[in-house]
């Protein structure tokens, strides 16, 4: 099966009733979803509400039990997925770079979806001019020659986002992409991500966290997962109410925005409770 150049048309990702199954236990049930372009979804939920699950089926790296999944106008299942892939950036902050290579080495690496240089292949002039012109953006360009070894892991998450955009995809993934950052390498690592999405705007973009601290503030829409079902999708500030949020998390918080960036704080409930 062969994948051409997707169409702009339509909806970048279309997921309809779909159910994941693995060894008799449900992990996703009755999903629901479709992300237009220029739009930049947050999946949000507790530990084992899906969120993973899902993010594999958009990056068409697994495939539904049940239902449709449409990656950029091909359903999963009656397409090349190797070659669908390669329309999409995945930012995973696990990614390990195979061997010494520097910081620029690892953003070309984009352009071949592999953890090493491809062995007697050389990025064209054009193609190291834009790894550099997104090493810039990213606030990257003094350290480009720095060994991935001696990175911050803020730096090292920055240059992943680089690396996811060399190919120049339609849809960027973004695997809790703040991980392990502490309060400036995070808020450094969300600038970046909304200089990204002002830079690219008919990019589509979907990040999973579990804190409502790690979006942002150019987040628009959001899905709440719970037990692999959807509790609520839709504009993020209808979304990210008090409400919704605690019943996803089964506990009572306050939710708050100021200047697009979400907080949750303990809710009366588990205040009172604390001071008992």
């Amino acid at each position: 099966m062969i994948v051409s150049t997707p169409s702009a048309a339509g909806p970048v990702l279309r997921v309809a009733g779909v159910d994941v199954v693995r060894d008799g236990a449900h992990l996703l049930r009755s999903i629901d979803l479709t992300v237009r372009r220029g739009e930049h979804w947050a999946l949000l939920g507790a530990n084992g509400a899906g969120k993973t699950t899902l993010l594999k089926l958009l990056g068409a790296v697994t495939h539904p039990t049940r239902g449709a999944v449409e990656v950029l106008g091909r359903r999963l299942g009656r397409v090349d997925v190797r070659e669908l892939r390669s329309f999409i950036g995945h930012v995973d902050p696990r990614h390990a770079p195979d061997g010494p290579l520097r910081l620029g080495e690892v953003v070309l690496t984009g352009l071949t979806n592999t953890a090493a240089l491809v062995p007697r292949w050389s990025p064209a002039a054009g193609e190291v001019e834009r790894a550099d012109r997104l090493t810039a953006m990213l606030g990257l360009a003094a350290r480009r020659d720095a060994r991935w070894d001696t990175l911050s892991q803020g730096e090292r998450g920055r240059a992943l986002i680089a690396r996811a955009l060399m190919p120049r995809p339609r849809l960027l993934l973004l695997d809790e992409p703040a991980t392990g950052l502490d309060l400036a390498a995070r808020e450094r690592l969300l600038a970046s991500v909304d200089a990204l999405r002002r830079e690219h705007p008919s990019l589509a973009t979907v990040l999973v966290t579990h804190h409502l601290e790690e979006l942002p503030a150019s987040t628009t829409h959001a899905m709440l997962l719970r037990g692999g079902r959807c509790l609520v999708a839709g504009p993020v500030e209808d979304v990210l109410t008090t409400g919704h949020v605690s019943a996803c998390f089964d506990h009572p918080v306050r939710i708050t925005c100021e200047d697009g960036r979400w907080s949750a704080r303990a809710g009366a409930a588990s205040s009172a409770a604390a001071r008992r």
